[in-house]
């Protein structure tokens, strides 16, 4: 009986292990072209139309090829799609990084303008791309499609992609520019996935007004509870550390808190059906704002590699795996017999796509202006242009919900279906190919940066790219700003350089929200949760010195 125990158990081993094999081989090869990813992006970093997105699109591409020579046109990529690698351990470094690392005060000047584009916005293009596929697709006899998927279509291709848009623009450079497009972008996607939950949850087959005010309902319950909650995390993570020094016996703990409390929150989310990207995005903005300043010296440093490396991994492997995908031969032989069809269904979605953003960015734009009194805080036409062609780039986000939209059990059965997912497909990588190769030029044309303006720019600190970079980042542009405030109270005009572009939003001061909201911040909020100005007393530590120069 043990003997045949023992073959048994053998030969299921020697299954597993054939089977782990072929998975350590895959996952080898991914690495080693997530190196390559990196290598090249290094070498082509000075180049003016290449950025890192684009290069990991086409090592994919070549590699696709690569792999569909080898296995005689049966499959072009290492690994399966998986909806839960993509929502669950890719997206939200991401997102939680870009929380982390933005421009606070730029952010939080053009809240309301950013969280207009971002969910005003999105409903517009929604409306927009959902009503056009509806009107032109049922001239192709490309199949069955319901109301329910051409909403989904306009969810999917209202998703603007926020990395792209992180490889295109320059947070020191266009500040605000970059506040505005990439915070709508944050907004956007976290809009356009509630709609596609909402609409996957809701039945559409009768439509009316009480069932239009409970979807509208469901989706200023979604937003605000899950920006709360994000904002509660990063409170309770700031309030814990603060009590607790963790940095008195080990650096460890507190970075692996604030690691575990930040993904909680997405997870939370999840648990609670809300909108995680939006949760763990506030969770970011809130955590660089309190307990990023209460950790140690050495946790500063370690947490901001740390969610910037995460972050830039994740970015590089969705765009290689989507370069990959693209190629995959099963999509594609749906449509091989007309892809005449597939060609004007993509560039319908794709116009789609541009009169979609153009019909909110300029009018929302006007209006924004009209709310605006100083001249520096409006939006230029250049500077509109800027902010409409950023946002034109579409990726992951709308990759993954063509997925779950389109694909059976990881197979496309239906012509419709594939048509679908080899349109979005062609969208992502022309949008971000040419797109992405024609906006750094662009900008470049649009906002020329003049040398003084781009020397004050590059003396502030911004996402770390080496271990030199200033430790006290997000807390040191506000005292240096407060400290200028300052003076100009004491001594009265003095003549100080400044830049006549929109640089001058970051030294003014002046009575808007975010004024409010610091005087609020300083009495109440610090003295509970810390913050710039608290540093942990641990002996021995440089930051115990840090901290009696802040005082």
């Amino acid at each position: 009986m043990a003997v045949d125990a023992s073959s048994i158990a053998t030969e299921s081993m020697g299954i597993l292990t054939t089977s782990d094999h072929k998975s350590v081989v895959s996952m080898n090869l991914f690495v080693a072209l997530l190196c390559a990813c990196i290598l090249l992006g290094h070498l082509l970093e000075e180049s003016r139309w290449m950025n890192e997105s684009i290069t990991a699109l086409a090592i994919g591409l070549c590699t696709g090829v690569v792999i569909l020579l080898l296995t005689g046109g049966k499959s072009s990529h290492l690994l399966e799609f998986s909806e839960d690698l993509f929502f669950i351990y890719l997206l939200p470094p991401i997102i939680f990084n870009a929380g982390f690392q933005v421009k606070k005060k730029q952010f939080f000047r053009n809240f309301m303008t950013i969280m207009t584009f971002g969910a005003v916005g999105t409903l517009i293009s929604f409306t927009i791309i959902s009503l056009g596929a509806m009107h032109f697709f049922h001239k192709f006899n490309i199949g069955s499609l319901k109301i329910g998927d051409y909403l989904a279509l306009g969810a999917i291709f209202s998703a603007t992609d926020s990395v792209c848009t992180l490889q295109v623009l320059n947070q020191d450079e266009t500040p605000l520019l970059y506040s505005l497009v990439f915070g709508e972008g944050v907004v956007n996607d976290a809009t356009s996935i509630v709609l596609f939950n909402a609409i996957q949850s809701f039945d559409l087959s009768h439509i009316n007004t009480s069932t239009a005010l409970q979807f509208f309902g469901n989706f200023l319950y979604l937003f605000a509870t899950s920006t709360m909650l994000g904002v509660a995390a990063g409170l309770l993570s700031a309030y814990i550390i603060k009590k607790l020094y963790f940095g008195r016996h080990s650096t460890d703990r507190e970075v692996a808190l604030m690691i575990l409390m930040a993904y909680l929150s997405y997870i939370l989310s999840e648990l609670f059906y809300l909108s995680a990207i939006l949760t763990v995005f506030f969770c970011g903005i809130v955590m660089s704002h309190y307990t990023w300043h209460n950790v140690t010296e050495s946790s500063r440093v370690t947490t901001k590699h740390t969610f910037a490396t995460l972050s830039f991994v994740a970015e590089i492997f969705i765009f290689l795996y989507v370069g990959m995908d693209a190629l995959d031969i099963d999509k594609w032989r749906f449509v091989s017999d007309s892809p005449g069809k597939s060609i004007a269904v993509s560039s319908i979605l794709l116009a789609l796509v541009l009169v979609g953003r153009a019909a909110f960015v300029f009018p929302l734009s006007f209006l924004s202006n009209l709310t605006k009194k100083s001249p520096q805080a409006k939006l230029s036409l250049k500077e509109q242009v800027t902010v409409w062609w950023a946002g034109l780039m579409r990726g992951s986000v709308s990759m993954a919900l063509a997925y779950n939209q389109f694909n059976s059990s990881g197979h496309t059965d239906l012509r419709a279906n594939a048509t679908m997912i080899t349109s979005t497909i062609t969208v992502v990588l022309f949008s971000t190919v040419v797109f992405g190769l024609m906006t750094k030029p662009l900008v470049r044309i649009l906002l020329p940066v003049s040398k003084h303006v781009s020397s004050m720019v590059s003396s502030e600190p911004s996402s770390p790219k080496s271990v030199t970079v200033p430790l006290l980042s997000n807390g040191q542009d506000s005292e240096v700003n407060r400290r200028v405030e300052d003076s100009e109270a004491n001594i009265g005009p003095v003549d100080i350089p400044r830049p006549s572009s929109l640089r001058m939003l970051l030294g003014a001061s002046s009575h808007t929200v975010h004024h409010y909201w610091r005087r609020f911040d300083n009495a109440f909020m610090r003295p509970v949760f810390g913050g710039r100005g608290f540093v942990p007393r641990v002996p021995g530590s440089p930051a115990e010195e840090i901290g009696h120069q802040w005082r």
